[in-house]
């Protein structure tokens, strides 16, 4: 595995995204640890990009339950349909939050997060999880976040058949 990451400097979100997409599938190519994986992919987004929290909620037991993340302290457990993150699971599908205040039944696991990101993880068709993402500051994503999100998934989706 990998010890250190490249990150280019003084480039835009799409560039950084890009950037990552071959480093983070060495990882996990090298790697079968679930939890592993899981913690290093965040800490990777969160070092790329400065993010609030990052990190992933699995499904067990009819669930969302807390994985790997950076951040802070976080809600451990997410019922299906609530919050953006149980509403991702729910809907099997990419949901940005521009302002989380505005958004129906939203979860605040930290007063600080602004703006949310939540990208479903499939395997064998369903859901298994969801990469979570917050800042702090309002309107931080946008479309080059959803693209890059989605496809750094993919590149996990790809992967694991062999952690699970």
């Amino acid at each position: 595995m990998a010890e250190s990451i490249f990150i280019p400097t003084k480039a835009d979100k799409k560039t950084i995204y890009e950037a990552l997409a071959p480093q983070i599938e060495a990882i996990l190519s090298t790697e079968n640890d679930l939890t592993a994986n899981l913690a290093n992919f965040s800490a990777i987004l969160k070092e790329a990009f400065g993010f609030f929290w990052v990190g992933f909620y699995w499904v067990k037991n009819g669930e969302l339950v807390l994985a790997p993340f950076q951040g802070t302290l976080a809600c451990t457990r997410i019922a299906k349909g609530k919050g953006v993150c149980g509403t991702a699971w729910q809907e099997q599908k990419t949901i940005l939050v521009p302002d989380v205040e505005a958004f129906p039944g939203h979860i605040a696991c930290s007063s600080l997060s602004k703006s949310e990101i939540v990208v479903p993880i499939f395997y064998n068709k369903e859901v298994v999880g969801v990469l979570d993402v917050d800042s702090d500051q309002l309107n931080a994503f946008d479309k080059d976040d959803q693209v890059g999100l989605e496809n750094l998934i993919r590149i996990l989706e790809k992967y694991l058949p062999k952690m699970l």
